[in-house]
């Protein structure tokens, strides 16, 4: 029996749903005066319009947020770098959307395009009352503008959907198709049957081939959300409001498994307004609470699948993202692509090792750092030296 291959499939990162990519973005959608663009500004600290009226936001806002990470702060204070740069979220703020939307009104059209062009969400839904924000529809009901954002979005996707399968059915049913078209056809209608059962397509098994598919189409349903639930700063601080059980049981039965996130617009933004990181820390300790921006970051960041690995010296300490499952080579392209083309090995330390062993001396000592060549998976928060050959073009040194 001959020998197996090195590369037999088995280290192969399991197959995504979305754009290729490390500059994909997360939007933030919900009905109008939700909070979607008080968030945004305190998240980005910009000043987007935030005013008591729909569709205040027409174009998308955008902005790139950094991700907050102990581990990268931990490298800035050991290696006093002359650069700092962390990793950073692309965030876009995105018009308010109402009931209709699919079918262009308010700013349907407009805003659904802008959806599309995003590849992930946060979903924010309003729980708080508050007589001199108007609702849309009237009363606060979290259940329903959940509802509606759902709808609307699987709406739309149904529109797509009948405009590139009817052509594709006609094709195939004539015999005239080839095999690739048959296998679309065969994907586009599993599509529909799930749209039509008001799934979204996120939440169905598909396997490498059928993702291929789903990849030319980008369906606005198989996009990860991440729900954001948008309290008064009493609600949150306690934990307590009328409608979370519901919010759950809409959760658990329409996006089973989804994140959801507790947070207060109101005392965002009021820690924003103040001008110290003392002022920030000592408000937030009398009142017994914390912060939900760095958990929001940090999960937005991973519904997008991506990571990242660190170079770091003297000259600079970075973050550099990746996509999950992103192979060594892949990795040293984001450098240089040099670096990927003459890529010879990749020297790592896991962070941990890193910390452990007090520097990098220690943890060769300890036999904790590591030879790696064209198969690694680069893991999250790897810290990576590149060897590569100089000869496959670069002309400057890597620093």
């Amino acid at each position: 029996m001959p020998p197996k291959k090195k590369d037999d499939g088995a280290n192969k990162p399991p197959p995504l749903i979305g754009r290729m990519g490390t500059n994909l973005r997360i939007g933030i959608l919900g009905l109008p005066n939700v909070g979607k663009s008080t968030f945004f500004n305190v998240l980005t600290k910009n000043a987007a319009p935030a005013e008591n009226f729909p569709f205040c936001t027409i174009d998308p806002n955008e902005s790139r947020v950094p991700v907050p990470d102990k581990r990268w702060e931990h490298l800035c204070e050991y290696y006093q770098p002359a650069s700092k740069v962390p990793a950073y979220l692309n965030v876009v703020d995105i018009a308010g959307l109402v009931k209709g939307a699919h079918e262009g009104k308010g700013l349907g059209n407009a805003f659904l395009s802008n959806v599309n062009a995003c590849d992930a969400m946060f979903h924010v839904v309003r729980a708080f009352s508050d007589e001199d924000i108007i609702h849309v529809e009237g009363e606060v009901e979290p259940p329903r503008d959940l509802e509606i954002i759902h709808d609307e979005l699987r709406l739309k996707d149904m529109e797509y959907l009948r405009k590139h399968l009817e052509p594709l059915e006609r094709s195939v049913t004539r015999g005239a198709g080839d095999k690739k078209k048959k296998e679309e056809f065969d994907v586009l209608k599993k599509v529909e049957a799930l749209l039509e059962d008001k799934k979204w397509v996120r939440l169905a098994h598909w396997d490498g081939k059928e993702i291929d598919v789903l990849n030319q189409h980008l369906f606005l349903t198989a996009k990860p959300v991440i729900y954001l639930v948008n309290l008064s700063e009493k609600d949150y601080i306690r934990k307590k409001n009328k409608w979370l059980v519901k919010i759950k049981e809409w959760v658990d039965a329409n996006d089973p498994g989804a994140m959801v996130i507790l947070f207060s617009c109101a005392l965002e933004l009021k820690l924003t307004d103040m001008s110290t990181d003392e002022e920030r820390e000592a408000y937030l300790k009398e009142a017994g609470t914390t912060s939900a921006l760095e958990k929001i970051i940090v999960n937005g960041y991973k519904a997008l699948n991506l990571v990242y690995f660190f170079t770091s010296g003297k000259d600079e300490v970075k973050a550099w993202t990746i996509q999950v499952g992103t192979k060594a080579p892949g990795a040293a392209g984001r450098i240089h692509t040099d670096f990927e083309k003459g890529f010879i090995m990749a020297e790592i330390m896991a962070f941990d090792d890193f910390k452990e062993a007090g520097s990098e001396v220690a943890c060769k000592a300890a036999g904790k750092y590591k030879q790696k060549g064209r198969d690694y998976v680069v893991e999250d928060g790897d810290i990576i030296l590149f060897k590569f050959n100089a000869g496959a073009g670069l002309t400057g040194k890597k620093k």
